[in-house]
């Protein structure tokens, strides 16, 4: 994060204003189940499906995984590395940056996709550009054991980029982009102070913030 954050007290917040990666599961040619060390024990079956990393399409993939996910080696951490910096690279080109053949590389990426480790392809969009001028990270404390519930609300908030559950002074860290203050105000007072299960909830705008990129050629 660069630059300043504010806060305030939300009680007195209103007085002032080439192959395509491979398709999400259920969807591409089931390959990739292998071990992450070899190559598939056979080959996909002609080029996958595209997939835009940019569609409009939410998280994209959000597979639930059946099981533990599986060990990953440095080959499998390279690969996400890459695809943390260009969601958009195609398998040839991640095959040829971690030295392994095409086959072997969309099995890996299969792989993980299976396995909840890469849980979607998205946009970094800058808020601001977008039309959401003010945006806010939001403290709450709620009531005890009511996270779940709590959680399933904050979800429907428009604007809500981020919800956790942490420890210390307060329970919930939740981050809102909105249009300008005025909507932001709007959504603290109306939409969260009527929350039963919120008992407070303290609002740090953001003045200025950075999005830190993966570095592709950084090691374990």
């Amino acid at each position: 994060m660069a630059g300043a954050i504010r806060g305030t007290d939300d009680t007195r917040l209103n007085t002032s204003p080439d192959t395509a990666l491979p398709a999400p599961a259920g969807a591409g040619s089931g390959t990739g189940t292998g071990a992450s060390s070899g190559t598939p024990s056979t080959a996909p079956p002609g080029p996958a499906p595209t997939v835009p990393s940019g569609a409009p399409s939410g998280p994209a993939v959000m597979v639930t995984p059946t099981g533990p996910a599986r060990p990953l080696d440095t080959i499998d951490r390279a690969i996400l590395r890459l695809l943390q910096a260009d969601g958009r690279a195609s398998v040839r080109s991640v095959a040829e940056r971690v030295h392994v053949s095409r086959a072997n590389a969309y099995a890996r990426i299969n792989r993980l996709i299976d396995d909840g480790v890469i849980r979607g392809f998205g946009a970094r969009v800058d808020y601001e550009r977008a039309g959401h001028g003010a945006s806010a990270y939001i403290t709450l404390k709620i009531v005890q054991n009511s996270w779940r519930t709590v959680r399933e609300q904050l979800q429907a908030l428009p604007g809500a980029a981020h919800i956790a559950l942490v420890s210390g002074d307060f329970d919930v860290l939740l981050l809102v982009h909105t249009p300008d203050n005025r909507t932001l105000r709007e959504l603290v007072l109306t939409r969260l102070q009527s929350m039963p299960e919120v008992l407070s909830t303290r609002t740090l705008l953001v003045f200025e913030e950075t999005d830190l990129d993966p570095d592709p050629g950084h090691g374990d």
